[in-house]
């Protein structure tokens, strides 16, 4: 048959393609493969495989070949192999498995894919080919998004917990206040009155703690001795760290202050303790310490560089099994931990990091196998005076008029919240209208709208909440100053307002102190701006 009517005859399906020619490929086409292969007999005896898969393995592709191709998996994957490869020499073959691998000490996932492959003459036997998918890095993603959907779901239920518990510790602390007023020290009900707002107090700092892993804590960054902060925080650390290991605090002198969110900085202290206890089983030791550091050089490590400059250092050290060299790097990663699965998120140091990035300030980690570890805070020591309203934070002992005069419209559903507000406005010398609903608060704003200086309303209530009350009655009084109050964050409501100026805000829980201070606060700047 000529060429060309063989051709025809091959398009028309009337002669038969010529065999393919077997080929002999280069050895780099199997080696360089990016999955792992194995070539295998039919009772799992490891023929021929490629370097991609002794890698996974973490072994030498020279040791691979007569190895039994089960004993490369976990127990658990070995039963789901062995019918892979079973069903490999009949007809119903699954089109992949996930498995396990173990092999010295390492466990990965894969993707394992199974073919028959024929036999090179009639009569010899045939063999299988698998093929390994590393699927390590894909899970590990899955896990981690999985893990960050669960956090995400258990700080929306702390956040919506908080939010109820201080309201209910608003009124809580907020009557201890107005008890305060009538029974001084001396009174026989002065030290049960006590007992009742420091453990309010304490109910307090647990919910900031809620709060602060759900992400949703009100930032008050305000001037502080770190040597305070630790006196305060000692009890709760001990407490932490267990009876078999040793706390010890070492306060540096003349440090001056620094200006952080206590709730915060707190945190980043509990977070670094928790962790050196974990690393000492056995107990061990903790010494914290600070020092004022100056630093004329740039400190590097990792990816960040500290400035020269005035620092305040807070020193978190153990003696602990310590870090290996090759985590140093990563520990700070979110969700990276060295803690056997359901021990830890990994969460806690990013965390720290963040922390501590945010207010200016810098991390650094010193440690080795079987030496422990030191974390070593820096944060910027203030320099020059601090203002009046400045050095009210650093000690809420400072003496300071809390009287005014002036209209408030308070609006608040809460009946104990609303209750406790307004007697403690009225103590200090306010015209207070009082009202439960965004709707009774309209009412009363129209009749007396003459005399309201400033509103102080809650930010979620029925019906009409907060910030669209406010928009209703600056329609009418543009320049009205306004004081949200909530157990919410600022910036879950603020950024969805177009209020201008005049806008302010008061976290709850707050004391009768703290509700008069910011009141007579903005009544201030209204008569100042007036001037």
């Amino acid at each position: 048959m000529s060429g060309w009517k063989l051709g025809l005859a091959r398009m028309i399906g009337l002669a038969p393609e010529p065999p393919l020619r077997k080929r002999n490929w280069p050895d780099g086409v199997l080696d360089d493969a990016p999955v792992g292969i194995a070539i295998t007999s039919l009772d799992g005896k490891i023929l021929q495989s490629n370097r991609t898969l002794a890698a996974l393995l973490g072994v030498a592709v020279e040791t691979m070949a007569g190895r039994q191709v089960d004993a490369l998996f976990a127990a658990a994957s070995r039963g789901a192999v062995q019918q892979m490869r079973a069903s490999g020499r009949g007809a119903d073959m699954p089109a992949s498995i996930e498995a396990r691998l173990a092999a010295d000490g390492r466990e990965r996932v894969v993707l394992l894919h199974c073919r028959p492959v024929p036999p090179p003459a009639e009569n010899e036997p045939g063999a299988l080919a698998l093929y390994f998918v590393d699927l390590t890095d894909q899970k590990n993603l899955e896990a981690q998004f999985a893990q960050s959907q669960k956090m995400q779901a258990v700080g929306q239920l702390a956040g919506g917990i908080a939010h109820d518990f201080n309201n209910l510790l608003t009124a809580m602390i907020g009557f201890c206040d107005l008890l305060l007023l009538r029974h001084k020290p001396g009174d026989p009900s002065f030290g049960d009155i006590m007992q009742i707002k420091q453990n309010a107090n304490r109910a307090a700092n647990l919910v900031r703690q809620l709060l602060a892993f759900s992400r949703q804590q009100t930032l008050q960054p305000r001037f502080l001795d770190i040597t305070d902060v630790l006196a305060e925080l000692t009890h709760l650390l001990r407490r932490l760290i267990g009876e078999n290991i040793e706390l010890d605090l070492v306060h540096g002198r003349d440090m001056g202050l620094i200006k952080v969110d206590q709730g915060q900085l707190e945190q980043v202290l509990i977070n670094l303790a928790v962790n050196a206890r974990d690393a000492m089983p056995d107990g061990g030791k903790l010494t914290i310490s600070t020092a004022a550091r100056d630093t004329e050089e740039p400190i590097r490590q990792g990816l960040d560089e500290m400035p020269p400059g005035r620092w305040v250092s807070i020193s978190v050290k153990d003696t602990g099994i310590g870090i290996p060299k090759e985590n140093l790097a990563r520990i700070f990663e979110p969700f990276f931990s060295t803690k056997e699965i359901g021990s830890g998120t990994g969460l806690g140091l990013s965390t720290v990091y963040g922390i501590v990035r945010q207010t200016g300030g810098f991390v650094f980690v010193d440690s080795a196998p079987g030496q422990g570890a030191t974390f070593t805070i820096y944060l910027p020591r203030h320099e020059g005076t601090v203002t009046t309203a400045e050095s009210e934070a650093v000690s809420e002992r400072t003496v300071a008029d809390l009287t005014g005069v002036g209209g408030v419209l308070l609006v608040e559903d809460e009946d104990a919240v609303r209750s406790f507000s307004a007697r403690a406005l009225r103590n200090k010398g306010y015209v207070v209208w009082e009202a439960n609903s965004g709707e009774a608060a309209l009412a009363l704003f129209q009749n007396e709208a003459a005399g309201v200086d400033l509103m102080v309303t809650d930010v979620i209530m029925p019906s009409m909440d907060g910030p669209s009350l406010a928009r209703k009655l600056r329609e009418a009084r543009p320049n009205l100053k306004v004081i949200f109050i909530s157990g919410y964050t600022e910036d879950r409501f603020s950024r969805h307002l177009d209020l201008g100026a005049g806008i302010h805000f008061l976290p709850k829980p707050f004391s009768l102190k703290q509700l008069a201070s910011k009141v007579k606060e903005v009544m201030q700047e209204d008569d100042k701006n007036a001037a």
